[in-house]
């Protein structure tokens, strides 16, 4: 055999090689390499993780580790990994898996009628990285409340329900300060115009939305209620809302989990700066989360003559209203007659 036909052999044998090698390689990077039931997970990667953490993250989900470790370093993936909530699809291959591991997917969140901070800091630690007690610590910065003009009573106003997009890996400073962010962006120059029509500031604005809120879950009697609560600020009168005596009794017992039905007369003697039986003006802080249609019917109430209402057994959810005392009266025996009637103890 001359040296030609050696070079020619020994050539489609490399060329060979490289074929079946490549092949192989386009298999590797190209099959199918998951082997999860469902049709999407979700792999969080906390921050400050390394290539080894995210192994084994991602082992459940992946059919062979060897290969997409062989994909993942040949893209450079091990000395650039991302931290954030990340898409994994089913079927995905080795090439889409690293891909899907460098982009973070937002995290949607949604809340509203929060009654206390703690447990807003507790629902949306469970949906990104920042745990509650960081959040709440974040929330509670004595040098940020004072900037802002809050106080660990009324931070809860701060917050805006709406939904919203955070990436997962959203430090608890950063959600804060989105959050301040969106306050202003509500609070704009026309909302503080017409709170200040009504004699509020926007902080009491909203303590006194968070009292219309858990008053009525009509949203077209908002206003109604928040102008009657309007009449009682301007005359002097104590605001005399049973929400709020509610708030003071789970305050008490340190139980925000109990339901609270019934309101009782000696409840309304119950020392707490919430009780608005006891104590003329606005309560240190809201009793809830108030949604944005109680903040608007508190900027844009109803002008009415009405000082008084109290729950109807004839139109349920809403309420009657009263001018005077006298009828006033009639009204509320007719409800704590019918409530009487259906056993409601507490």
């Amino acid at each position: 055999m001359n040296i030609k036909k050696i070079i020619a052999t020994l050539s489609i044998v490399v060329v060979s090689g490289l074929i079946i090698y490549g092949f192989i390689l386009v298999q590797q990077i190209f099959a199918d390499n998951t082997k999860f039931t469902e049709s999407e997970v979700y792999v969080y990667v906390p921050t400050d993780a390394n290539y080894s953490e995210v192994k084994k993250l991602i082992a459940p989900y992946i059919d062979n580790l060897d290969r997409f470790d062989m994909v993942a370093n040949k893209m450079s993936y091990p000395q650039n990994v991302k931290s954030g909530r990340f898409l994994l699809t089913k079927e995905m291959n080795s090439y889409n898996l690293v891909k899907a591991m460098r982009y973070n997917v937002p995290v949607k969140l949604a809340f509203n009628n929060q009654e206390r901070v703690e447990d807003f800091a507790g629902r949306i630690g469970s949906q990104i990285e920042a745990d509650s007690l960081s959040l709440l610590t974040s929330f509670k910065d004595s040098i940020f409340l004072k900037e802002n003009g809050f106080t660990k009573e009324n931070i809860l106003v701060m917050f805006i329900p709406n939904t919203y997009e955070f990436y997962w890996n959203t430090s608890a400073d950063k959600f804060r300060d989105k959050m301040i962010k969106e306050y202003r962006n509500f609070w704009n120059k026309e909302r503080v115009a017409k709170a200040e029509q009504q004699g509020l500031t926007k902080v009491e604005a909203t303590i006194l939305a968070s009292i219309v809120h858990k008053e009525s879950v009509k949203k077209d009697e908002r206003p109604r209620i928040a102008g009657v609560y309007l009449n009682r600020l301007r005359l002097g009168m104590p605001l005399q809302a049973d929400p709020t005596v509610i708030y003071a009794l789970k305050l008490k017992a340190n139980d925000f989990d109990q339901v609270i039905k019934r309101v009782f007369y000696n409840d309304l003697t119950m020392a707490s700066p919430y009780n608005t039986y006891m104590n003329t003006g606005l309560p240190p802080g809201p009793i809830a989360m108030p949604d944005i249609t109680a903040l608007e019917a508190v900027i844009n109430p109803e002008k009415n003559d009405f000082i008084y209402f109290c729950a109807s057994v004839e139109r349920f959810g809403y309420h009657e209203f009263a001018a005077t005392l006298k009828e006033h009266n009639v009204n509320a025996k007719k409800y704590s007659d019918w409530i009487t009637a259906q056993g409601v103890k507490r």
